[in-house]
């Protein structure tokens, strides 16, 4: 029978930082052009509703 440990932390030294860190800003950048997208199909009177114009939403994401 084969056990794996997950308790231990992974080891982010070198290439293993290099993929962790790509890993988390591709995550980051997909969560922002999600948000933008659905920021955009809002109506002006949505935007306004919270607090938005349609210009603030670039510059959310600056």
């Amino acid at each position: 029978m084969t056990a794996i440990d997950t308790t231990r932390p992974m080891n982010t030294s070198g290439f293993g930082h290099f993929v962790s860190s790509a890993i988390e800003t591709f995550s980051a950048w997909n969560d922002a052009r999600v948000t933008r997208k659905a920021l955009s199909k809002l109506s002006n009177r949505e935007l306004e509703d919270i607090g938005l114009c349609r210009g603030d939403i670039e510059d959310i994401f600056r």
